[in-house]
């Protein structure tokens, strides 16, 4: 998969170098590059904002910068995603939708965001999303891309050594995990539940399924299903 980010501070995207996507940059699983928006000016300033029509508070992104860069970036092939709190709620299962995308290429809006034209120029070249981290607002969207990237990239095969761990994560199977222990088994008065060292793993499958059930009514009754209430 090959993954670009248009943003004014692609130093963020180092972070990316590290752990698990570093090695899969390494091994060419994944291609990531972040483009500096400010390349694609022409004025001594590298302006990529301006005042809103209409008036209003802040500054709105230039949609002349984004023309050029998209000009480069984008193919028929391409996926946009503009990182926007106005957009659908970021899920694992979009995730898993994106993980099967060819090229992606991350839109991240500064200020009070990006001109409409932008992504309407967008939607004439490449499938366009615009995709929210969360029901919150960030400084930016490189914060939010960079956790999609990596919600996404460990989807891709090659990526996670274990590739059974992704089933039994967390919105793997709509609930939330279950609680995991490790040695040893008595830690300050505290002890592993006596199923986890039975041996018996029909036992251990089905505690596992309660303990997620149980967790997930406590904390995220929305996602349960019918079956589970």
């Amino acid at each position: 998969m090959r993954i670009d980010a248009v943003t004014i501070f692609p130093d963020y995207f180092s972070a990316l170098d590290l752990s698990l996507l570093g090695k899969a940059r390494d091994k060419s699983i994944i291609e990531f590059k972040a483009h500096d928006l400010r390349d694609y000016t022409h004025d001594k300033h590298r302006t990529v904002d301006d005042t809103p029509y209409g008036g209003g508070a802040g500054m709105l992104m230039k949609p002349e910068p984004w023309g050029e860069a998209f000009d480069e970036i984008l193919t028929p092939e391409t996926t946009v995603i503009f990182t926007s709190p106005a957009g659908e709620l970021f899920k694992q299962a979009t995730a898993h939708e994106l993980a099967n995308e060819k090229h992606i290429v991350f839109a991240c809006g500064r200020y009070e965001g990006i001109d409409q034209r932008v992504v309407d120029y967008a939607k004439t070249q490449s499938k366009v999303r615009m995709i929210s981290l969360g029901d919150y607002v960030l400084n930016g969207g490189e914060v939010a891309a960079i956790a999609m990237i990596e919600a996404i990239a460990r989807l891709i095969p090659g990526v996670i050594g274990n590739a059974e761990s992704l089933i039994e994560e967390s919105h793997s199977d709509g609930l939330l995990e279950y609680p995991s222990y490790t040695k040893p088994a008595s830690w300050r008065g505290l002890d592993v539940p006596e199923v986890l060292t039975s041996g018996n793993h029909a036992a251990i499958a089905a505690w596992r399924h309660e303990q997620a059930v149980e967790r997930t009514k406590a904390v995220r009754p929305d996602l349960l299903g019918p079956e589970n209430r």
